[in-house]
């Protein structure tokens, strides 16, 4: 806002033809000095302008003494009460005055570039809106719209125009064209009178566009193409939003996806055209990175080119702005390239703007700072440039002229007397954004040369032709280019044989191959994570080849960062549910974060970022947050049908593994449920239920919930066995019930279990009570003299059922995990400690006088060994850990993780350490009774 237009003048034109700008000044009448120069340098260069300042001078003089935002807004409401007859003379009576003040307010600096185009974008949207209610108007009053009443013709009877391009974006230029496709919601009709609605809207929008598009002696409205619509050829101007969305889920092309990032409602029914962009979300924003868009983008480009005969050198005279090298277009198709890649995972992005994307896209870390920055100055630059290109005649171009005279009319218009300078810095812009925006959509070919292999391991490259993800034509077409890069990286690896190999198994599992090899070719640094992956991990390279999208997550920027802790993990998921509609959306969201997550763990344990114990916490962060997210969804789906939770609900309790936070990349999780129904003893809803039948099915669509098979897999394996009474007992267990269980009836290795309950998610003075009853039952029975006669029973049970799977088995067995993990649970028993992690209850038994110090500590140290071989050989292979299978990549990979130099010396200390370890533990324990 300006309080007043000649006040906040900051430039001015130049008159090329001085004589008719002063005889335009003289029919304006009394003006300041500054205004004067203004509409003398204005109308002295456009003949345009000249002829609408004396046509309109009288509106013009007082609409500019004082803030032209207020003349503005006056105007756009005068029209809006005109007589329906008048309609078409108003509008261009509006067009004219609006054109008038905006070129001046352009020219003169009042206005910035945004608001210039914005006058233009609000004055489009009045005029499609009241010309498209106008005329569905007349169509319910003949009675030819099913259904309809005046009521009707506030919302056009459920049409709806989508601005599209710059009136979308709110970047109209001066003489720009409008870019409509008019949809109409047939939810409003009854589907017998569908096709009688239809032909009538279509009606009412060949009027509406034949209002705006005719030129009559008062001019013209704004030229009006209805041609973005889907299959504009065959189809009619005015669509049902079903059939476009239709279109677009089964046919929609990478342009159109482009072109719906700055559409917008702008006519008729805006909440329905809102509803349908939102539907439409899917198509245009994917969820995964889609680099693939770069190359579709560069061959738009190109085709433009082609077929404008834009390829020559640069040149000021005679060049197009918009479509020409360097200009408008290559900017606005590098931001919206780099939305469209990035958009579907970052909804920050999903702005309609050019300057305001590529704000976003430097936030977000996807453009330098002083790419963006530079790109807006010049996109700026053009812009009004572009803009005094079509003052000079109102004429819809975008093409520099290109005799001497008429590029000296655009210079004086820019307030520019030297020319020659003005071509020079223009030039000078051209070439510089032709070099920023060049190379991101053509980037250098790769410079590595294809390595030769034996005939055997080049028989093997043959045949990945013949592959899923290489069966398309353009699959094989970005493959070949990324070819050389992998196949020379790969060479380089410790053994080049085998890492191939591995990426073999890892190609044929892709069920597709464009958005992915896309990704590599934009980002050469995958190339180098997946050769590391390959040569080192093959059990995390087929999980890559199912998930390949977690590769997404490392171009993020800070997939290798330090850990932030389950708090960070909490915010990111409730975001991500935040963005889904419905609850299997959500449930699917929490899969493809846990696979991001879980794929950023094992890379940092692959490369040595973080060792087996920290990534045995993280991995345990990850399925916490996940269950205890999931867990209100689970319950506000449930309680639509069953009404919520009786009393003060139930609580998921971690057990396990989970509970103690030392989960691996390939363990599922142990749960059990544990409720408070408070008395209570039906549910309250549409369906009530008894409370215990509540719980178990709650419990049930909890475990359903994780477990299902969706799009994005299952969340995790659930195991419930540890609930009370195990396989026996009802998946959902009382307080009441569960303490008494545990109290009178529960084994001792139930009671070992407890030692590492952790309660994730529920009421929080519930998760206080489970946790109190947790204490209270590890106080009162451990010191019962049954428990380490019964632990030794136990392991006696265990070894003889199951015996090692290998020579390398750091599970099961005497002196290894398991063996461990029980002596340490007992003691926390023994001492009614809270400790849940192993070490500390080790630690526990050694102040409590139940083993020595030195004891414990060989004991933790020989777990710290075991669980980094455990973990370890889980991350690389769901086998039997063989060094002579994992390859030489996985060896060594084993060999840094557990301090070893060589594969003998691991076996010889897996040994030592075993025998150490049972033989300290059969001493704690003491024979098992015959």
């Amino acid at each position: 806002m300006c309080a007043d237009f000649v006040s906040a003048l900051s430039r001015c034109p130049i008159p090329f033809d001085r004589e008719r700008g002063a005889d335009v000044v003289k029919t304006f009448g009394p003006a300041p000095e500054p205004l004067r120069a203004l509409i003398a340098g204005a109308a002295g260069s456009s003949p345009f302008l000249a002829a609408l300042i004396e046509r309109e001078g009288e509106w013009l003089s007082g609409a500019l003494a004082g803030d032209p935002s207020s003349a503005l807004a006056a105007e756009l409401d005068r029209i809006g009460t005109v007589a329906p007859d008048t309609l078409g003379a108003e509008l261009r009576r509006a067009k004219r005055r609006i054109a008038a003040l905006t070129a001046l307010a352009d020219l003169g600096g009042v206005w910035t570039l945004e608001q210039v185009t914005g006058a233009l974008s609000r004055l489009a949207d009045r005029a499609a809106d009241l010309a498209l209610r106008h005329f569905v108007g007349e169509e319910i009053r003949r009675g030819r719209l099913p259904g309809q009443t005046e009521a009707d013709i506030a919302t056009a009877g459920g049409a709806v125009a989508l601005a599209m391009g710059k009136m979308g974006a709110d970047e109209l230029n001066y003489s720009s064209d409008i870019d409509l496709i008019c949809l109409y919601d047939e939810t409003r009709y009854d589907p017998a009178d569908r096709v009688e609605a239809r032909s009538a809207l279509v009606r009412a929008v060949r009027k509406m566009a034949a209002l705006l598009n005719d030129r009559t002696s008062d001019g013209y409205v704004f030229r009006t193409d209805l041609r973005l619509r889907p299959d504009a050829s065959v189809t009619p101007v005015c669509l049902s939003m079903a059939s476009a969305e239709l279109y677009y889920e089964s046919e929609g092309r990478t342009w159109e996806r482009a072109a719906y990032i700055k559409a917008r409602p702008c006519a008729g029914d805006i909440a329905a055209g809102t509803r349908f962009l939102h539907d439409l979300t899917p198509f245009v924003w994917r969820r995964h990175l889609d680099f693939a868009a770069i190359r579709d983008a560069h061959d738009m480009r190109l085709k433009i080119r082609d077929h404008k005969g834009l390829n020559g050198p640069v040149v000021v005279a005679g060049h197009n702005l918009k479509l020409g090298r360097g200009g408008i277009r290559e900017i606005e198709f590098f931001t919206q390239t780099r939305q469209l890649i990035s958009g579907g995972r970052d909804p920050s992005l999903r702005v309609r703007g050019t300057v305001a994307g590529l704000a976003r896209l430097v936030a977000a870390g996807w453009v330098p700072a002083d790419v963006a920055a530079e790109l807006t100055d010049h996109y700026r630059a053009f812009r009004e440039i572009e803009h005094r290109i079509q003052m000079v005649n109102d004429a819809q171009t975008h093409v520099l002229p290109a005799t001497a005279e008429g590029l000296a009319r655009v210079a004086c218009l820019s307030g520019a007397s030297d020319v020659a300078a003005w071509s020079a810095e223009l030039h000078g812009r051209l070439l510089r954004v032709e070099t920023l925006t060049g190379s991101f959509f053509a980037p250098e070919p790769a410079s590595a040369a294809r390595p030769d292999f034996d005939p055997a391991v080049e028989r093997m490259i043959e045949g990945w032709r013949g592959y899923p993800a290489l069966r398309s034509e353009r699959a094989q077409q970005v493959f070949s280019r990324i070819e050389p890069e992998i196949l020379s990286r790969m060479s380089r690896a410790a053994n080049p044989d085998e890492a191939l190999r591995q990426f073999d198994g890892f190609l044929s599992g892709l069920p597709a191959g464009v958005q992915l090899f896309s990704l590599f070719e934009s980002n050469p640094q995958l190339i180098e994570l997946l050769v590391d992956i390959c040569a080192t991990a093959p059990g995390l390279a087929a999980y890559l080849s199912r998930n390949a999208g977690v590769l997404d997550a490392v171009l993020g920027g800070s997939f290798f960062a330090p850990w932030q802790g389950a708090g960070v993990l909490r915010a990111g998921l409730e975001d991500a549910f935040a963005r889904e509609g419905d609850y299997e959306s959500r449930l699917d969201a929490a899969r493809r974060w846990a696979k991001e997550w879980k794929f950023r763990v094992g890379v940092h344990h692959l490369r040595g970022i973080v060792d087996a114990a920290e990534a045995a916490r993280q991995y345990s962060d990850i399925a916490s947050v996940a269950i205890a997210a999931l867990w209100p969804e689970v319950v506000a789906e449930f309680s639509r049908r069953h009404g919520p939770q009786p009393g003060r609900g139930a609580v998921v309790v971690g057990m396990g593994s989970l509970g103690a936070e030392r989960l691996n990349a390939a363990s599922d999780v142990d749960l059990i449920v544990i409720y408070d129904a408070c008395g209570a003893e039906m549910s309250n809803g549409p369906k009530p239920l008894a409370t215990r039948q509540y719980f178990a099915r709650l419990t049930q669509s909890l475990i359903t919930a994780i477990t299902a098979a969706m799009p994005e897999g299952k969340l995790y394996d659930v195991d419930m066995r540890l609930r009370p009474s195990g396989r026996q007992g009802p998946v959902a267990t009382s307080l009441e019930s569960f303490r008494s269980y545990q109290m009178d009836e529960a084994w001792t290795w139930e009671h070992l279990a407890l030692t590492r309950a952790r309660p994730l998610a529920g009421e929080p003075s519930l998760m206080d009570d489970v946790e109190a009853v947790r204490l209270e039952v590890l106080r009162e029975k451990g010191p019962e003299a049954r428990v380490m006669p019964d632990l030794a029973e136990m392991r006696a049970r265990i070894f003889a059922a199951k015996t090692p799977e290998s020579a390398w088995e750091a599970k099961i067995g005497p002196g290894r995990l398991q063996d461990l993990e029980l002596l340490a649970q007992s003691f926390a028993l023994r001492a009614g400690s809270a400790a849940r992690h192993v070490e500390p209850q080790l630690n526990v038994g050694a102040r409590h006088g139940l083993i020595s110090r030195e004891e414990a500590a060989r004991l933790a140290s020989a777990y710290r060994f075991l669980w980094r071989l455990q973990a370890g050989g889980r991350l690389l292979t769901d086998r039997p850990i063989d060094p002579e299978t994992i390859g030489e990549g996985g060896r060594a990979f084993l060999l840094r993780e557990t301090g070893c130099e060589t594969v003998a010396g691991m076996a010889t200390r897996l040994a030592t350490v075993t025998a150490q370890a049972a033989a300290i533990i059969d001493r704690a324990v003491g024979p098992a009774q015959q």
